[in-house]
């Protein structure tokens, strides 16, 4: 236990112990803007499909039913504007943590294989690497990498933390680069149905993969866009000739999704209209947030999507986070996602209107 619990990092959130106490002495109480968790309820029409999933006392399979696979495949091609996708294109997933962290270990990565990820990235694709016990790198352009041993390239766009979007034209010389150096290619996507000042593109878009799916994998997330965090609703879309021995992997490893939260996800994937409700949520917080921070003195890089704003006052991250801890508002530190974040902080959008009219207050 002591061997593969000594390959990870310190978990960061512990580190903000402190300044979360802080902020909670605030008389106010705290306004949490850190983890980036949902608050807003469970669409009604998704509860109602969850509740009339109660009763299923079997087991669920790992590909899901056919009717899941049917809504997945239907919104990838609806949504990403993606083409030819059939079931063995398409796999459920307990979560994106789940797959983040794991899929070096099921494609078989280990000592001498590399992974790569964004110089400023979501931490998991470092801990996945750590787990298979493979070298891992971060890049600023990814096809300045050295292909040789690079076995698992990620992208993410929309980006956690910056909220940066790849442009369709930079999306298309990097699937390219990858397929020219056999290296697979995984985009996590999980925010891209919240493009504010940029409109995200899929990797699985024609324009950007030339209407092929070879060597390319999108990682998508119920969690933000239809407030399923805790739901654990997520799937892959892309190469079969990858999602078919990984779904054979996870069989044997029993990762399967619940019934009634399969019964949920077609549910949701079937109807836009509440993610245009939530996103409009999330636009109205988005707006007072910005306007706050920056009257408060902070500058706003990037943030052009997902629910984030990065945000920098020109200090070490962890001086702004006991700053707004004072004041009974908790952020992330920037050096979470990478040392290129060590005077940045990210702020999330995911808080009660009552509570980000309370940070905008205090700011």
């Amino acid at each position: 236990m002591s061997a593969v619990s000594d390959r990870l990092p310190t978990f960061p959130w512990d580190k903000l112990t402190p300044y979360k106490a802080t902020a909670a002495a605030h008389p106010d109480g705290i306004v949490d803007l850190s983890v980036g968790t949902p608050v807003d309820p469970v669409p009604e029409l998704i509860q109602k499909a969850l509740v009339a999933a109660a009763d299923s006392p079997g087991y669920p399979t790992v590909w899901g039913t056919p009717e899941l696979r049917d809504a997945i495949t239907g919104w990838v091609e609806r949504r990403l504007g993606a083409r030819d996708v059939t079931h063995r294109h398409v796999l459920p997933i307990v979560g994106s943590k789940e797959l983040v962290a794991w899929l070096p270990t099921q494609l078989g990565l280990g000592p001498g294989d590399r992974v790569a990820f964004p110089r400023l990235a979501y931490p998991t694709y470092e801990v996945g690497a750590r787990l298979a016990r493979a070298a891992y790198e971060a890049y600023d352009d990814p096809t300045e990498l050295d292909p040789e041993g690079l076995k698992l390239l990620w992208l993410n766009s929309p980006s956690n933390p910056t909220g940066r979007v790849l442009p369709k034209e930079e999306l298309t010389r990097i699937v390219a680069w990858a397929r020219s150096h056999g290296v697979l290619l995984v985009s996590d996507e999980c925010y891209l149905e919240l493009g504010w000042e940029a409109d995200p593109v899929s990797v699985l878009h024609p324009d950007v993969n030339g209407g092929s799916h070879d060597g390319i994998v999108a990682v998508h997330s119920l969690s933000k866009r239809s407030n399923l965090a805790g739901y654990r609703a997520a799937f892959l879309a892309g190469d079969p000739a990858v999602l078919g021995p990984l779904l054979e992997i996870r069989k044997h490893g029993g990762m399967m999704t619940s019934a009634p939260t399969q019964a949920a996800v077609i549910a949701a994937l079937g109807d836009d209209d509440h993610v245009r409700v939530q996103r409009e949520r999330y636009a109205s917080r988005r707006e007072l947030l910005r306007e706050a921070l920056v009257t408060h003195g902070f500058r706003i890089e990037h943030s052009e999507a997902s629910l984030y704003l990065w945000a920098t006052r020109g200090e070490s991250c962890w001086d702004t986070v006991d700053h707004l801890a004072k004041r009974g508002i908790l952020v992330a530190p920037g050096d979470f996602y990478g040392p290129a974040g060590a005077e940045f902080v990210r702020v999330a959008l995911t808080a009660t209107d009552e509570r980000v009219a309370a940070a905008v207050r205090r700011l």
